[in-house]
């Protein structure tokens, strides 16, 4: 994997001992709570560590020991910022805030269609966040269903080379803040796939939030919606959008 400009800083976050002071400002300040109090100055867990980089862009440090070693910028763990880190550049499809633009580019892109429910999945969160082995548990059920994944999405590049089905074996013991599973279905599949979540629920050591995305009709209404409402599974309308103005609207 071929690291762009804006990833090359990104490696292995460290307190340099010798000039750390214990202050612990920066403990509290850790979204993941990996950093603590240790033999006489501060610590980080680093296999807890997701590299989000918030210690760092806070300059909260007075001694100015928190740091990044550039050659401890190597894959697998150089996947931990693309999926954490919003200004860290997705190398493969160029672009940041972990490497999509969910569905709030839809009024130009035309992703989620009239009689079709998108799913996004954010699995994870601060304070939790996500191994990719738990990641991969929903990825295999979910393409058990024959469901159409976004095609931009960076979890993609996660994939083994020959088995579309499978993450590589390096990335499944790498932690990240978040992680976003994108697809869509046929509007009479939504059963089907909330009640696939919900046994995924009970298989992974995290949490994901559910977004259903819906096209609202010339009308007003939501058919997705209705149909999840009818099946027990109450929600929240909440409106993502991006006109993206300079590109045409797409045409559904």
């Amino acid at each position: 994997m071929i690291a762009s400009k804006k990833t090359e800083r990104k490696a292995k976050v460290k307190i340099d001992p010798e000039k750390c002071i214990a202050c612990l400002e920066c403990v509290d300040l850790c979204p993941m709570g990996c950093i603590a109090e240790g033999n006489e100055t501060v610590q980080i867990d680093q296999d807890e560590c997701v590299e989000c980089g918030v210690c760092l862009r806070s300059d909260i440090c007075p001694a100015e020991a928190l740091h990044m070693p550039e050659e401890s910028n190597k894959y697998p763990r150089s996947i931990r910022a693309q999926f954490s880190d919003p200004g860290v550049e997705h190398p493969g499809l160029k672009q940041g805030g972990r490497g999509t633009e969910e569905m709030k580019t839809n009024d130009v892109t035309g992703r989620y269609r009239v009689g079709e429910a998108g799913f996004v999945l954010d699995v994870g969160r601060p304070g939790v966040g996500a191994r990719l082995r738990d990641v991969e548990k929903m990825y295999k059920r979910l393409v058990l269903l024959g469901i159409h994944f976004e095609e931009k999405n960076p979890l993609r590049s996660l994939l083994k080379e020959n088995d579309k089905t499978s993450f590589q074996e390096e990335v499944l013991n790498e932690k990240v803040l978040s992680i976003i599973i994108e697809f869509t279905v046929p509007s009479s599949r939504i059963g089907e796939v909330l009640d696939e979540l919900k046994k995924c629920a009970a298989e992974i050591d995290t949490v994901f939030s559910l977004g259903l995305i819906d096209k609202v009709s010339e009308e007003g209404s939501m058919k997705n919606r209705e149909i999840a409402r009818a099946l027990g599974y109450c929600s929240s309308v909440n409106a993502k959008v991006n006109v993206g103005l300079g590109r045409p609207p797409a045409k559904f």
